[in-house]
């Protein structure tokens, strides 16, 4: 009989994934991303074990449509699998020589008795038969959920539902289950989202202009002030606190009038502002307080609410669990990297975020909770780096003279940061392992000739490329500059060896195109989501780039990466990445920084003009068209919104070609046009059709119009910084100086800060670090890591500091243990396991 320790190990590594994933009940938790997400260095194992080709197959069509499945069809879906994998591999279905699975305890809901003894009373309802009972809690049962955590001390009692608590009811747990409390443990960790110190109030009397600050004050006053004809309304309140009164004004929220009556005492947060030389704050957070809270003089914490869920209440049943629970909690991280991070020890730091002593002891609280955040975050991406450098590349090397002679060949020289790209490119393909590599550069830094010039590396060692694009307007771009540069006298491949496959390619081309994919004949190909079409398969693919990385899903993603086997990756994107986020969200990709312009790139004036000084605008445009260049209009919104008070793209363009610009030839461009019209609009455009392109943001990543010199944006106070910057940047492709205006929604929004900041500086590593401060990472991640904002309850990606010290320490324990199997990690590995189980995650 065949011994299972000889099963190939790629075919061992699956059986221990599932095992796992029928540990954790198939959430799809077993791998980091999901079980989906192994495929990518799985295939490649498997091949090289030489696993049967049709089980491979059948694994990878199983694991890609795993996640869609409900826990009940994922079981199913695993079980099937594995008997179709024993069917051609029999030793597959003998059972492992050890079974070191230790069975997992029942939790109990209610906890009891435990050696250390808390000082405070346990929340938790008695047995109405031993009324002045105490119980404590009991160490905890072990845990087997995750691999690696052998001995869990997590109490059992934080597997709790919230119903065991004193005085919350059925009903009371279905309104914290919306705050996403279910749990003891999850109130635990249900930080406050603010705090009041009514030991440091400032008086009413001592407010100055631009002051942030929180008052406290009681209601005198409240009235509703319809404005625009009465479509909107402003209600006003006038708080008093013995100082002095403030104007409080809250735009188009018509049920606040109920909500307040004279001599409520509420406290409000937000920016001192001035209007008619008196000082006022709009549309602050508001609370209402209690009354023996002033009296306090201490920290009070606030916490988000729900329908049936008062601020005192909560504040009550939060004190309860977080005085008796925070002490019984096991902290994960090994005391040494306490010691050499000095941080408070996690119960310290649960207690003082919830109800701190002091603002001191505060900051190291949540000092405490947010470097866990970083550190857990930091731990992943090594590992997926491990995971994904744990297999081979086929390994490309170029002499320097062939180096030389392609760049001898371009009609311009690089720049220092292309040339520092390409040689990181370079000693990727020469490593042995696949390049897993981000460029990011701004809007004409000229990533795409770096992009060929790595592919053409590839191409001549007889292997294939493929460029994905998001359009088919950039693809067809993407395709000239290959053709230019690639091809010709001075190129070394043939104008029919790059070809473009694209959703409007004809029947019959589509079918030569994938033909000579199949053959090797086409060496490289660039296209939109078509060339990841199932009928698309290549000879020998080890090439890919992604443009504009942040505009495709995981999936599509994984798809191109799947049509080769460990093929070299190159994503790019022209959203410049703060440093902050970089080293957090990307650490599992090498990066490259084209933050350098080509020689010719004329820096772009831009100004921010007043909603009043429109016409100053139009005559700006209508200058420009005469001198025969083209120009922008860009809005917000496609049509009018009663919910948004911003002009739109559809209304405007009837009103400036009738109007304003009867005499010239606009165009309309918006998201809900086919792809086919907006992909003939911009052709249209670029050909010199239009004088005036009126359009909506789906220009931000579009082809070039070199004839372009001026982009008017309306609302532009709608827009992050990091998008304003990528719309700028379809003006000024040409060696003619080019101007950006910027009008926003309203008068008093001239001021804005991310405006200013767009009139002050063309750096877009700038206007990033800008526009993470004021946004959050959002903007950049796009659909990469969708999970961290949600798991990032504490941290700030905009923290440098703490952010190197999280990687410094995560780096030192990964290089030690980087599975966490050593003993004394294993409370860590079941820690990290949790964080992440919440996380969407991408090897990008």
């Amino acid at each position: 009989m065949i011994k299972l320790d000889i099963m190939q190990p790629s075919l061992e590594k699956l059986r221990k994934f599932f095992r796992l994933e029928h540990e954790n009940k198939y959430q799809n938790t077993a791998v980091i991303g999901g079980l989906a997400s192994m495929l990518d260095y799985w295939e490649g194992e498997a091949r090289a074990d030489s696993v049967n080709e049709e089980v491979i197959q059948a694994v990878v069509a199983r694991l890609r449509s795993y996640e869609k499945l409900s826990p009940e069809g994922r079981a199913e879906s695993l079980k099937g699998l594995w008997k179709r994998i024993g069917e051609t591999y029999p030793e597959a279905n003998q059972k492992p020589k050890e079974q070191n699975q230790v069975p997992r305890q029942e939790r109990s809901d209610v906890p009891v008795k435990q050696e250390s003894k808390p000082q405070n009373q346990n929340p938790v309802k008695q047995n109405q038969h031993q009324p002045h009972q105490k119980q404590r809690p009991n160490p905890a049962p072990r845990s087997e959920s995750v691999a690696g955590a052998k001995h869990s001390q997590t109490p059992a009692a934080f597997d709790s539902k919230l119903t065991v608590l004193q005085g919350v009811g059925p009903k009371n747990a279905e309104s914290l289950a919306k705050l996403g409390m279910q749990t003891l443990g999850d109130m635990l960790y249900n930080y406050p989202r603010r705090y009041e110190d009514y030991s440091l109030l400032k008086p009413i009397q001592a407010l100055m202009f631009n002051d942030v600050v929180t008052v406290l004050g009681s209601v005198q006053s409240v009235t509703n002030r319809p404005i625009r004809g009465g479509k909107q309304n402003i209600i006003e309140l006038i708080i008093s606190d013995g100082t002095g009164s403030l104007r409080i004004s809250f735009f188009n929220q018509p049920w606040l009038l109920n909500r307040f009556k004279k001599d409520d005492m509420i406290s409000v947060s937000g920016k001192i502002d001035q209007y008619l030389g008196r000082l006022v704050m709009n549309s602050p957070d508001w609370e209402f307080v209690e009354m023996e809270n002033l009296h306090t003089n201490r920290i009070v914490p606030i916490y988000a609410l729900t329908e049936r869920i008062t601020q005192k209440w909560l504040r009550n049943q939060m004190k309860q669990v977080v005085s008796y629970w925070s002490p019984a909690v096991v902290d994960p991280l090994p005391d040494t990297l306490k010691r050499e991070a000095r941080l408070v020890s996690l119960s310290e730091a649960l207690t003082q975020v919830h109800f701190p002593d002091s603002q001191d002891r505060l900051k190291l609280a949540r000092e405490r909770l947010a470097f866990d955040e970083i550190f857990y975050l930091q731990m992943g991406v090594l590992r997926q780096r491990k995971d994904w450098q744990s297999v081979d590349g086929r390994r490309f090397t170029v002499t320097d003279n062939w180096v030389a002679d392609r760049l001898a060949n371009l009609p311009f020289s690089l720049t220092s940061a292309q040339q520092t790209a390409l040689d990181d490119i370079r000693k990727d393909l020469d490593s042995g392992k696949p390049m897993n590599r981000l460029i990011q550069g701004d809007v004409g830094s000229g990533k795409t000739v770096v992009a060929a010039l790595g592919a053409s590396m590839v191409v001549s060692n007889e292997c294939q490329a493929a460029i994905m694009a998001p359009t088919s307007i950039l693809a067809e771009q993407h395709y000239r500059n290959f053709v230019n540069l690639l091809t010709g006298e001075k190129g070394f491949l043939n104008q029919d060896e790059i070809r473009l496959l694209v959703g409007n390619t004809t029947g019959s081309e589509k079918e030569a195109i994938k033909s000579g994919l199949a053959d090797g004949s086409i060496k490289i190909v660039i296209g939109t989501h078509a060339v990841i079409e199932p009928d698309v398969n290549f000879k020998d693919l080890q090439f890919v780039v992604i443009d504009e990385q942040h505009r495709f899903g995981v999936e599509q993603r994984a798809e191109l990466r799947s049509k080769g086997t460990n093929p070299h990756l190159l994503v790019m994107t022209a959203t410049p990445i703060p440093r902050s986020l970089a080293l957090t969200m990307f650490g599992d990709l090498d990066i490259s920084v084209m933050n350098v312009m080509p020689v010719g790139r004329q820096p772009i004036a831009t100004y921010v003009l007043r909603p009043q000084e429109r016409e100053r605008a139009f005559t700006m445009i209508r200058s420009q068209v005469q001198n025969g260049n083209q120009a922008f209009i860009v809005y917000p919104l496609i049509d009018e919104s009663e919910k948004m008070d911003a002009r739109a793209a559809v209304d405007d363009f009837e009103a400036l070609s009738t109007h304003v610009f009867p005499d010239l030839k606009l165009g309309l461009l918006h998201g809900r046009m086919r792809p086919s019209e907006k992909d003939e609009v911009m052709l249209k455009f670029r050909d010199k059709e239009f004088d005036i392109l009126v359009s909506t943001t789906v220009i931000e990543v579009g082809v070039d119009v070199p004839n372009s010199t001026l982009m008017l944006i309306e609302g532009a106070d709608r827009f992050g910084l990091a998008q304003l910057h990528q719309l700028r940047g379809r003006v000024g492709r040409g060696s003619v100086a080019s101007t950006c205006l910027l009008i926003p929604t309203r008068e008093d929004a001239t001021e804005n800060e991310r405006l200013q900041a767009m009139a002050v500086t063309n750096d877009g590593f700038e206007l990033a670090d800008l526009d993470l401060k004021l946004r959050g990472p959002g903007e950049f991640l796009g659909t990469r890591q969708a999970g961290f904002a949600s798991s990032l309850k504490m941290a700030s990606i905009t923290d440098v500091k703490l952010i190197e010290k999280a990687r410094e320490q995560a780096k030192n324990l990964f290089e030690k243990d980087p599975d966490l199997n050593q003993p004394e990690h294993a409370l860590l590995a079941e820690a990290f396991q949790r964080f992440w189980n919440g996380t969407q995650s991408d090897i990008s």
